[in-house]
């Protein structure tokens, strides 16, 4: 008798999506989830998947789709979901080659390829910090004379601020290309635009935004990553320009990019010199560091989940239901902790709603319906998590799971 079972396949070679694979369970879809070997017994709600396969790191796109369609034999996958940013790519392939609907190989460019979506941002309108591609030493040299430094160079398909170097002048970009040798075409090169660094998280259906919530980083994520320090992020006020601002443009960048469905992460530039917004980048998955969770916080909603329930109400051709919002603020405070398992109990303010549990981590997100309360809270603790918990090392050159 044939299996007319629903089934997803979910691939992620990180240890997150959690309340992903919990929300298709809730819904009736049987799933499983192919990571990596090293993630065997991570954190899974192994109770919602049917099954869980692995499979050895480093293996090529190819060697991914020969293990998929082998899984394939047996079992009718009818969505696969990329749950992890760098698993989009290898993920949107399958698709075509399985012929599975969803975002497709040249899409996914789009919101992986920092050139392409540079270019997809400025061709729909929107301000984009100068920029070339890194590959024709004249249009470089003609860039370089035009636009005054410094410049940041930075690969094409990294997530965060990893690999991104700061070029002060032309001799430096050609000894840091002479480095890089033929992967040098994988980066592009951008002009640094000082300001202030926002991020909308939004929820995509139709092809239009049907939420988004508006929040500031403290220090910038690319300052952080490379000197070090506390990352800390908060709510916009919803009564002011910014949140306006931000609110109008990111309802336009996801549908000019292409995207029907899903979830985004779009960061923004606010410039000290003009005050205008530039668009910085965007990536069709859930934020990372916790934002999630100061999301769920501030408004009440999950992210994952929501995603999740898109992707089932567009497989089963049925209405997707937009989540009532509570219009509360909340912030996020997280630094690289000394300390295994660093103890937080110290800080004991009555609007903590959440205390991080990550390995060498120490983390707070706080809640409050006053947001200059949040910012304060910030700042008080970001001086404090220096001061008790703060350790540094140097910027990974790959991503670490």
């Amino acid at each position: 008798m044939a299996d007319n079972s629903e089934r997803f396949l979910c691939i992620s070679t990180y240890e997150k999506g959690q309340d992903f694979l919990r929300e298709l369970h809730t819904q009736g879809i049987k799933t499983t989830l192919l990571t990596l070997e090293k993630h065997r017994h991570g954190a899974w709600p192994f109770e919602c998947l049917e099954d869980l396969a692995t499979m050895p790191a480093n293996l090529t796109n190819e060697q991914i789709l020969n293990t998929v369609a082998w899984m394939s034999r047996e079992r009718k996958f009818d969505r696969l979901v990329a749950l992890d940013e760098f698993d989009m790519e290898v993920t949107a392939q399958l698709r075509e080659h399985m012929r599975i609907p969803g975002i497709g190989t040249t899409a996914i460019a789009y919101y992986r390829d920092k050139l392409a979506m540079r270019m997809g941002a400025r061709d729909a309108g929107f301000l984009v910090p100068e920029f070339v591609r890194v590959l024709n030493y004249d249009e470089l040299r003609e860039y370089m004379g035009r636009v005054s430094p410094p410049w940041l160079l930075k690969p094409r398909s990294e997530a965060s601020a990893l690999g991104i170097k700061k070029i002060q002048e032309p001799e430096q970009l050609w000894r840091a290309l002479d480095e890089l040798g033929d992967r040098q075409s994988y980066f592009l090169m951008e002009q640094f635009v000082p300001g202030d660094i926002f991020h909308v998280d939004s929820i995509i259906k139709d092809g239009k935004v049907v939420f988004s919530a508006v929040h500031r980083y403290g220090k910038p994520p690319m300052q952080v990553m490379h000197e070090g320090g506390v990352f800390t992020t908060r709510s916009v006020d919803r009564n002011s320009e910014d949140w306006k601002q931000l609110t109008e443009l990111n309802a336009r960048l996801a549908p000019g990019l292409g995207l029907k469905r899903g979830v985004t992460h779009g960061e923004y530039i606010k410039a000290h010199a003009d005050g205008r917004f530039y668009f910085l980048e965007i990536a069709a998955r859930v934020g990372g560091a916790f934002i999630a969770d100061l999301v769920e916080q501030a408004t009440g909603v999950n992210l994952w989940r929501e995603w999740a329930k898109i992707e089932v109400t567009d497989f089963r051709r049925t209405e997707y239901a937009v989540p009532q919002v509570r219009a509360e603020y909340a912030g996020s405070v997280l630094c690289l902790a000394k300390e295994e398992n660093p103890d937080t109990s110290l800080f004991n303010a009555p609007e903590i709603v959440y205390r991080m549990k990550k390995h060498h981590h120490a983390g707070l997100i706080v809640r409050s319906q006053d947001p200059a309360r949040v910012a304060a809270l910030l700042d008080e603790y970001s001086v404090a998590f220096v001061e008790k918990y703060l350790a540094s090392m140097p910027p990974p050159a790959r991503p670490t799971a």
